[in-house]
């Protein structure tokens, strides 16, 4: 059985489609399966032990246009697969999949080109994203899944001299993730740099900012914090929330990789979107700030560049103090 997933989303949705992954390889114990993604994709994918082969697609770069996605599905033609999965929503996905040949070819009943597919999905927006993604396999199986992540031996060996030099490994790590793609999805900076400020004054505690590249420019205060913003790779950064005590997040892809993991607790901060767009912590050992009954929201489900109502409640009202309160909490202090 050759199975084929094709995904090229953000990171977040990569991650979140690791318990499919899990799933076909238990439905389909002997299978081969390989993945289409990106090379940001490949780089959370990689030493996932249920995947056989990780192919990029570099639709910046060399998959570009038409003739690169037609060069693509001719190498997925070649490949022979049974089955094509197809988690992706959009057009080129769809003609990826339908360029494969493959007998079987499922994707969601709303995706772009859904003809395409030889089974349709149904996209139940009611569920969580992992839930959605799980459906793709046998739906009567309602077994949970977990999030994956696989932090190799050079992540490890690094996390631990991270530790070591920092002297962290008798302390509660606190991580700040103060970053996303969509500007209403941030929490303010001067938030994060009250929060900061009070985390502090906690025994025995360190604090420590991750983040991208994009984050640097970020006017977080690093005065007596470790400041990781753009220093990591995605691996290395699983590594490094799969060892704090606590993650406090924005809606963006921190809240997954740390999901893949038991240790840390993630608190989430939930502005402009929702819980039915079914994004929230997978992990169960989470909890989520949010604003309730506000009538604005949600205003979309990625969020913007701008508040639409230029009051931007969802996010100033979930003030430093309270997200403050709850750590001390959950820290015993």
């Amino acid at each position: 059985m050759r199975i084929l997933i094709i995904h090229t989303a953000f990171i977040g949705d990569i991650v979140l489609s690791t318990p499919l992954i899990k799933k076909i390889k238990d439905t389909y114990p002997d299978s081969d399966i390989t993945y289409v993604t990106t090379p940001v994709g490949e780089a959370i994918l990689k030493n996932n032990p249920y995947l056989n082969n990780i192919i990029v697609y570099d639709k910046r770069g060399k998959h570009k246009g038409i003739k690169g996605v037609w060069e693509l599905g001719k190498r997925l033609r070649y490949e022979n697969f049974n089955m094509v999965i197809t988690p992706h929503r959009y057009l080129r996905s769809s003609v990826l999949s339908w360029l494969s040949r493959s007998p079987v070819r499922k994707g969601y009943d709303i995706a772009s080109g859904s003809f395409l597919f030889t089974e349709k999905i149904k996209y139940d927006r009611e569920k969580h994203e992992v839930e959605k993604l799980l459906s793709f396999i046998d739906p009567e199986n309602k077994k949970r899944y977990e999030i994956e992540l696989f932090p190799g031996e050079t992540e490890k060996m690094k996390g631990d001299n991270f530790w070591k030099g920092n002297e962290l490994f008798e302390k509660k790590v606190i991580v700040l993730a103060p970053g996303s793609k969509w500007f209403t999805k941030q929490w303010p900076v001067e938030y994060f740099n009250q929060l900061s400020e009070k985390l502090k004054e906690l025994s025995n505690t360190k604090i420590v900012v991750v983040g991208g590249k994009d984050e640097i420019n970020l006017s977080i205060e690093t005065e007596n914090i470790i400041d990781m913003r753009g220093k990591t790779t995605l691996l290395e950064l699983a590594d490094i929330l799969s060892r704090a005590d606590v993650v406090v997040t924005n809606d963006s892809s921190p809240i997954h990789i740390a999901s893949a993991f038991k240790k840390p607790r993630i608190f989430a901060l939930f502005g402009p979107t929702i819980e039915k767009f079914g994004f929230f912590p997978w992990s169960l050992n989470s909890q989520v700030f949010q604003v309730k009954d506000l009538k604005c929201r949600p205003c979309g489900i990625h969020g913007g560049n701008t508040c639409p109502e230029k009051h931007f409640k969802c996010m100033r009202d979930i003030l430093p103090e309270e997200v403050f309160k709850e750590i001390k909490k959950y820290l015993g202090e």
